[in-house]
């Protein structure tokens, strides 16, 4: 899957293993726990992975646990850097609390939200829209100081679809059209010497939620 110019910055992205006995609750940056005990997953994710590539995860223990699953299935990788900015959407005092509850407790400021989910910070968290601000800064920061690499990052849902939205020049809402299964790939290229609407950084879309098989 490699191949372009020799400057060009190969993303490999990878959402998590499954969250388990979460109960329909928002976990958002909670640290909870995932499942990797899916070995024909790990072994693909594994072969597949790029030779001498640069390797980032989330703070949060199932990106960084699923990182591990992928070098343990027989990928040969360096600690990983620990990345916030890579870290899934902030929910606030919404974490840990199912959507029905949430509307019990504040009607009023759930409906709020859901007249502009992507725009609207659920209260004390973030919006989408500002996932995609702080994702696209990480990239931007990680692409120039690293040209030419290929960058495997493990990390959130939320995470991946707002990488989608900056190789693709979406807005927040058509972002959230996009599908980001657990442990599927998405691979983006930054384009070496490429220019989206004036601001520098073309990108070429290899794959988006690949399946692991």
């Amino acid at each position: 899957m490699n191949g372009g110019d020799t400057n060009d910055v190969r993303w490999w992205w990878v959402r998590h293993a499954p969250v388990v006995d979460h109960g329909g609750q928002i976990y958002g940056i909670r640290d909870v726990p995932c499942d990797v005990t899916d070995a024909r997953a790990f072994a693909r994710l594994a072969g597949d992975m790029p030779a001498g590539a640069l390797w980032i995860t989330s703070h949060l223990t199932r990106a960084r646990d699923t990182a591990r699953a992928i070098v343990a299935a027989g990928h040969v990788a360096p600690e990983p850097v620990i990345e916030r900015a890579f870290a899934e959407q902030d929910f606030g005092r919404w974490a840990g609390k199912t959507w029905d509850q949430i509307a019990a407790e504040d009607a009023a400021q759930h409906d709020r939200f859901w007249t502009d989910p992507v725009g609207q910070p659920p209260p004390g968290g973030e919006s989408f829209a500002a996932v995609i601000g702080r994702v696209g800064a990480a990239i931007a920061r990680f692409s120039d100081a690293h040209p030419g690499r290929d960058i495997v990052a493990v990390a959130h849902g939320g995470v991946i679809r707002a990488a989608v939205a900056v190789a693709l020049g979406l807005d927040a809402a058509r972002a959230m059209a996009v599908r980001v299964d657990n442990l599927s790939l998405t691979r983006l290229d930054r384009v070496e010497g490429g220019t989206l609407r004036g601001r520098g950084g073309a990108w070429r879309v290899v794959a988006v939620n690949r399946p692991p098989y």
